[in-house]
């Protein structure tokens, strides 16, 4: 049943997205403000808009483009492989830690609490950031002003660009996706979801980001956990 919830939603999820991106080129056309806006207002969802290091002209009118509907397209058919559901067992899907060594989700439930939110509720959950595949690549729905980083061809190359995700402090520790990018299958992560874990159970699965990434969200459930 909840394999079939998935199938319906997400063809329900690009239909919707098509027809959006249609309806802001025709509108694009007559009034290209309002079009802006109503862009602006969905960014506010995701925080764009209020990103100090991106403009509009960066980031807005990529949601007009058809590789923008194709990257939902490809996200979508590979959420449809999911594994991961509330109250079910985890996927102990494969990982590579960023020395080389394979591991999978199974043996970072017990790791160490460097991140700030897992120093809070330790006690009642796991945590680890696990770096897949780019969701804006610049050889696909990339934006303008961000970081240059092609869509990963080997693990060398996701390896790489995950370091320049430990430069930016994550305060988490951070693994990659095996490049059959498995874990973002199983976790249907693309192109970021926010879970938490507990005892090897799904406990927590936040909407699909970037509208459904919400680490408050997270805090208000581990504080109900407590």
């Amino acid at each position: 049943m909840a394999r079939l919830v998935v199938l319906l939603s997400s063809l329900f999820f690009l239909c919707f997205v098509s027809l959006q991106t249609l309806f802001l080129v025709a509108l694009s056309f007559f009034s290209p403000s309002l079009t802006r806006r109503i862009i602006v207002k969905q960014g506010e969802k995701t925080t764009m808009s209020r990103n100090p290091k991106f403009r509009y002209e960066d980031w807005g009118p990529t949601f007009m483009t058809w590789t923008f509907v194709r990257t939902v397209a490809v996200n979508l058919w590979t959420s449809l492989g999911q594994d991961a559901f509330v109250g079910e067992k985890a996927p102990d899907s494969a990982l590579i830690t960023l020395d080389g060594h394979k591991k999978s989700v199974y043996s970072f439930l017990k790791g160490n609490k460097k991140c700030r939110i897992e120093r809070d509720f330790g006690d009642v959950a796991d945590f680890l950031v696990v770096y897949i595949a780019e969701a804006h690549a610049t050889d696909e729905w990339a934006f303008g002003n961000n970081v240059d980083i092609k869509q990963h061809k080997t693990l060398e190359e996701r390896l790489r660009a995950a370091q320049m995700l430990v430069r930016e402090d994550p305060r988490c520790p951070v693994v990659v996706d095996d490049m059959s990018d498995v874990t973002a299958i199983k976790y249907a992560a693309l192109p970021e979801r926010l879970y938490v874990l507990q005892g090897g159970t799904v406990i927590y699965k936040g909407d699909r980001g970037p509208w459904g990434y919400s680490p408050a969200e997270v805090r208000l459930v581990l504080q109900k956990m407590k």
